[in-house]
C-alpha cells in the first residue's frame, strides 16, 4: 500500500487528488452540519474561516440533513449554494464535494441512472454552480448494478 507521505505534494500544504489535477488541502470539510446544528450566518462564518485558514475543499451530500424534523434534504448544499453566491470569486477558490445515494425517505434514494442524472441537477441547482468537482456514491445500491452505476458516472464526465 502507497505511504500517503508520499503523495505528490502540489504546492504547500496541498497534495494532488490522484490523477485529477486537483490539488487538496490535508482537511476537508464537512458540511452535513449546515441547515441543522449550524444556522446560515454561523455555517457562513465558518465557510469563512475555513478557506481563510488555507483549506479548500468542502464535502457535502444530496440528503444533508434530511434526518432533522421538519428538514427535506438539500439543506447543506443550499447553505453553500447561498454562500458562494454572495461570495464572487470564492468557487474558484474551493472545490466542492457531493454524493448521491442517500435516503431521502419518500422514495428517492439509490444509484440508477435517472436518479444519479436528476440528483446531480438537484445538486447543481442548490449549490448555485455548473460543476461538482468530486461526486460520489453515499451508500452502495443493492438494487443497481455497479456497471450501471459507473455509466451514470461516466455520462456525468461526457456531458
Amino acid at each position: 500500500m502507497p505511504d500517503p507521505a508520499d503523495a505528490e505534494v502540489s504546492s504547500p500544504g496541498t497534495r494532488l487528488l490522484g490523477s485529477t489535477g486537483m490539488a487538496l488541502a490535508p482537511l476537508v470539510l464537512g458540511g452535513n452540519v449546515f441547515g441543522w446544528t449550524l444556522d446560515e450566518k454561523t455555517s457562513f462564518g465558518l465557510l469563512d474561516a475555513f478557506l481563510d485558514a488555507g483549506f479548500n475543499a468542502i464535502d457535502t451530500a444530496d440528503i444533508y440533513s434530511v434526518w432533522v424534523e421538519g428538514n427535506q434534504g438539500g439543506e447543506s448544499e443550499t447553505i453553500i449554494g447561498r454562500w458562494l453566491r454572495a461570495n464572487p470569486g470564492k468557487r474558484e477558490r474551493v472545490l466542492l464535494f457531493s454524493k448521491v445515494g442517500g435516503d431521502f425517505r419518500d422514495g428517492r434514494k439509490g444509484l440508477s441512472a435517472g436518479w444519479i442524472a436528476r440528483a446531480v441537477e438537484d445538486s447543481l441547482r442548490r449549490l448555485q454552480t455548473d460543476r461538482i468537482d468530486l461526486y460520489q456514491s453515499h451508500w452502495p445500491d443493492p438494487h443497481t448494478p455497479h456497471e450501471a452505476t459507473l455509466r451514470a458516472y461516466d455520462a456525468l464526465l461526457k456531458a
